[in-house]
């Protein structure tokens, strides 16, 4: 099992994406909240709270921002032919939000491929002048990663369904990824941007041993105010934009799961070098 997902990783390429104008921070007593999904090769009619309120939801979709009052929401998803939620494909699952914070909810695999889901909160604290945020979200039924700088790691080991943030200068770095614990790059050094002011999201969804591992990215800005900040933008996979705009990209080779990491290792080796 291990090695046939390897193997995917190697030669895994990554389908088109499309990208969307960024979100903002939530700032009022409602929460916001957008819904990510991540499950390859299944749509599904999304419910809250018994009310059908996506339809014909694609593998890859990001929809959303929606502002919602802070409670409870119970989800389900459903076939696309369903006439209710009674018979879900999965949940139902509560989701708990609270006021004037950020969401996404994520339905996709586990790293052994069964569906789930997960309600992850979006770190929209204040960022410094000339610097955004880049959270990566490893939602992908696939093996663990380590993020390297030169030869050594700098993040180890992550896995399915956790997340790295840092905070990073505007611009472009780049670095290399390497299955966990090895040293031979299975990407890289792959360039990524980061927006001033901007939170960028980046999800690894897909599964590996099926040879359809995806990048899906969300962007949330309003970080800072200032006006001289840069957006570069995100990019990601989304069939229909809702209130995000997704930029046309096609990423390939050598099973790109966690290109964002990169940026990571960068940053955290010119700290190195300045002690």
């Amino acid at each position: 099992m291990r090695s046939r997902i390897l193997v995917g990783l190697a030669v895994a390429g990554l389908a088109a994406v499309t990208v969307a104008a960024p979100a903002t921070a939530a700032t009022s007593d409602d929460a916001t909240l957008s819904v990510l999904h991540g499950i390859p090769d299944t749509p599904v009619d999304v419910y809250v709270n018994g009310d059908l309120t996506l339809d014909d939801f694609q593998p890859g979709d990001l929809a959303g921002p929606l502002e919602l009052p802070a409670g409870d929401y119970d989800v389900a998803l459903t076939a696309t032919d369903a006439a209710d939620d009674s018979d879900p494909v999965l949940g139902p699952i509560t989701l708990t939000l609270e006021g004037g914070m950020s969401y996404t909810a994520v339905a996709h695999l586990t790293e052994d491929g069964e569906p789930t889901a997960k309600l992850f909160t979006n770190d929209t604290s204040e960022t410094a002048a000339g610097e955004g945020r880049l959270t990566v979200r490893h939602v992908a039924a696939a093996p663990a990663v380590d993020v390297l700088a030169g030869d050594s790691p700098v993040i180890e080991g992550l896995v399915n369904p956790d997340e790295a943030t840092l905070d990073l200068p505007a611009g472009t770095v780049s670095a290399s990824v390497a299955l966990a614990g090895t040293t031979d790059p299975v990407l890289g050094p792959t360039d990524v941007e980061i927006a001033d002011g901007t939170l960028t999201i980046v999800y690894a969804w897909g599964s590996a041993e099926d040879g359809n591992l995806a990048i899906a990215a969300q962007t949330i800005d309003g970080l800072h105010s200032n006006p001289d900040g840069v957006n570069t933008g995100s990019a990601g996979l989304a069939a229909e934009n809702r209130g995000d705009v997704w930029m046309p990209v096609v990423l390939g080779g050598a099973g790109l799961l966690l290109a964002a990491l990169v940026i990571v290792a960068v940053r955290r080796a010119a700290v190195n070098r300045s002690r």
